[in-house]
């Protein structure tokens, strides 16, 4: 995908295939820019106070799958045993130990938190209780506002929704992406079909205050007729909000690596005008069904009981305490990420050492564009927000990006507020690039 900002009021081509690279934008500046020589700048941001006002969440990376998908870039494994499970779980309850004590803390407990993957509920009911007594035995959950729990739904039982439930979780997000028993085969998804329905159907009768179900558009031999269907099928469901991807192709997935070895540029996926119509499509299925679009993924079924406190809080300047390998975080004013390979990480925090591989500590310009884009992905985001929080008046500094995409046809503004249409939040993270500053363009992302 070409990140380079253009120059006329032209509106940009679009892509048409889907080549390799990360697509979603999830933070500013690029992970590419972060370096390990800035690592005793997260340390001594940790050794400070913390902001006056500043939430604090918490991120707990689970790596363990019972597969890898041939589109996954997260960092997972697939062959870990059950002491391995424990060394780890042991590992990330040490690590929260060491930041418990530090100041950045100060007198706050977690706003949220989000147990991430890799698969979550891949442990054992056992081992879960294990990881949450600890947990806010040494970070107390009392003024919790959301815990998001990952899973996969051949995991799922009945009586592990319940240790889930009782854990104290209130968003349940079940990555479903796709209903079609041979479109998950063909993907390397470890569930079938018949999984879905038993796992939400259990998580029903538990009573969980929110399910959200992934989709993506666009996996490999998805046709138009087999997307309809998983559109049709979700809301026959019913799930309290919706997450629809349009699905990319990293550097470091399965699909990725056979195309290196076929020659191939363009990945055997639905091309991007594809995944673009497709998601156009369940959006206005999803709101013909009484849902609402929240973001440029989201449809929820009740805007005023449905929340998603991670991505809200985090887009607006949350601190998060990330724990586990390859997780990122952001403490103070500078985002970090922690050791990408399991040994190492497990053994540095044994060792009473921080696990810490690289960091970055952006200027007030490039949180001013962090926030502003990310905050963009919502639909709309509020002038009179930033200029009370950066000083600065963002239709002023971002005067060029807001003038080119607005004479393309996919933004207004009104008044206080800018506002992304349809058509724009179908491609918003290829808009995002226009935002960018200029050492950060056509950079590799991560």
């Amino acid at each position: 995908m070409s990140t380079a900002p253009s120059e006329s009021s032209a509106k940009p081509q679009l892509e048409t295939q889907t080549t390799v690279g990360n697509y979603f934008v999830s933070n500013y500046p690029p992970f590419s820019f972060w370096q390990t020589d800035a690592v005793p700048e997260v340390i001594d941001a940790m050794e400070q106070p913390p902001f006056n006002g500043t939430p604090l969440g918490l991120y707990l990376h689970i790596p363990f799958c019972r597969k890898r998908c041939h589109f996954c870039y997260f960092r997972v494994y697939t062959d870990k045993d059950s002491a391995a499970i424990k060394n780890y779980l042991d590992a990330t309850l040490t690590e929260l130990e060491i930041y418990a004590r530090k100041p950045f803390i100060g007198e706050r407990t977690p706003r949220f938190v989000y147990f991430g993957g890799g698969t979550p509920s891949y442990l054992s009911t056992k081992q879960l209780r294990h990881l949450t007594d600890g947990m806010k035995a040494l970070l107390p959950w009392d003024a919790v506002e959301e815990v998001t729990f990952e899973c996969e739904p051949g995991t799922l039982t009945d009586a592990k929704l319940k240790i889930i439930r009782e854990v104290g979780v209130t968003r349940l997000s079940l990555g479903v992406e796709n209903f079609d028993d041979h479109i998950l085969e063909i993907n390397g998804r470890a569930h079938r079909g018949g999984e879905i329905d038993r796992a939400y159907n259990f998580a029903r009768e538990v009573g969980f205050p929110q399910i959200n179900i992934d989709l993506i558009a666009g996996m490999l031999d998805e046709t138009e007729d087999n997307w309809k269907a998983c559109v049709a099928k979700t809301i026959e469901m019913s799930p309290d909000s919706v997450t629809v991807y349009q699905m990319e192709v990293p550097y470091n997935t399965t699909i990725y690596k056979r195309m290196q070895e076929d020659g191939k540029l363009s990945a055997p996926v639905a091309d991007w005008e594809t995944k673009r119509r497709w998601t156009d499509y369940a959006f206005a299925e999803f709101e013909a069904a009484g849902y609402t679009i929240g973001s440029a993924y989201t449809a929820v079924k009740d805007k005023a009981k449905t929340t998603f406190e991670y991505r809200d809080q985090l887009w607006a300047g949350a601190d998060l305490l990330s724990l586990g390998v390859a997780s990122f975080g952001h403490i103070g004013g500078v985002h970090y990420q922690n050791h990408h390979d399991f040994d190492p990480y497990v053994e540095r925090v044994n060792a009473g050492e921080l696990p810490i591989h690289r960091a970055l500590t952006p200027n007030d310009d490039e949180r001013l564009v962090r926030e502003f884009i990310l905050q963009l992905k919502l639909g709309s985001v509020s002038l009179n927000y930033f200029e009370k929080k950066f000083g600065v008046n963002p239709q002023q500094r971002f005067a060029e990006p807001l003038r080119r995409i607005k004479e393309w046809g996919y933004l207004n503004i009104d008044g206080d507020t800018v506002r992304i249409n349809r058509e724009g939040l179908l491609q918003v993270d290829r808009l995002l690039h226009e935002f960018f500053l200029p050492e950060h363009r056509n950079a590799r992302y991560a």
